[in-house]
């Protein structure tokens, strides 16, 4: 099914452009924009081209897809599918997990599209249903204190996400980006071609990217740390003064 007149319209209306906006920014008349808005002329496959780039989209689905229906460039980024993603298998078939700790990380932004790259990492598989089989893993080591309490050094385990527009608002994600490397961040949508990534440490100011940038995109599931947060001394100091007068008091009272 053919679903240019339609898209046309909506990805026009969603960026709020009039059909002259839209006709001055292809160097097309205005009545011609209504003529394919309405089906009743089809745009040279040239034209086609041109609209699909200026909405960030590919022509399957510019023609073929019903993107109202799917909420693309109202609100939510336009769909980008990441790329078809490298696994490590045993001598079964079974799919294994990677470990990608901080002293590979830079290794693995170079080669994370290399099988024999990933085939030289630690892997391994853990029986237990939150890492059920069927979907993909990896297990990063993230660095730094932006994501307290968190602790930096701890494996975070995380699910492979397929595309942009399957983002959870406010969960937590590793993403493999081309500017920022490898990131851990809390993921919101903001606007139809950009993500706001903030830490859950405050003293960190949250930024955006672009959805183009990022290469591989990481659900958080689950956090190992060997780091644990060390106790407050002058809490337990306190504490401990408290507990002494407490007991001060409790042998006063039995003496009266």
């Amino acid at each position: 099914m053919n679903f240019l007149p339609d898209n046309l319209k909506y990805l026009r209306q969603s960026q709020q452009m009039t059909q002259q906006d839209l006709a001055d920014v292809l160097n097309l008349k205005r009545s011609l924009i209504g003529a394919y808005e309405e089906g009743r002329a089809t745009p040279k496959i040239l034209v086609i081209q041109q609209i699909a780039a200026h909405f960030n989209l590919t022509l399957d689905q510019f023609i073929s897809s019903d993107l109202k229906a799917v909420g693309v460039g109202a609100n939510g980024p336009v769909e980008k599918d990441l790329r078809v993603l490298s696994i490590v298998v045993d001598a079964q078939n079974n799919e294994l997990i990677p470990i990608i700790p901080i002293k590979a990380s830079a290794g693995y932004l170079n080669g994370f599209a290399d099988p024999e790259y990933l085939g030289q990492l630690a892997a391994f598989n853990m029986p237990v249903p939150e890492l059920s089989p069927g979907k993909t893993f990896r297990v990063f080591q993230i660095k730094g204190d932006s994501m307290l309490p968190v602790q930096p050094g701890s494996y975070v385990f995380c699910e492979f996400v397929e595309t942009i527009s399957a983002i959870k608002e406010g969960q937590t994600y590793v993403l493999i980006t081309k500017d920022e490397g490898l990131v851990y961040k809390r993921v919101f949508l903001q606007g139809n071609r950009e993500l706001r990534l903030q830490s859950d440490n405050s003293v960190y100011e949250p930024y955006t990217i672009d959805v183009e940038t990022v290469l591989e995109l990481w659900k958080a599931d689950g956090v190992l740390s060997f780091n644990l947060p060390q106790p407050n001394h002058l809490e337990i100091s306190r504490l401990s003064d408290i507990l002494t007068e407490m007991k001060e008091e409790i042998r006063q009272l039995r003496k009266e």
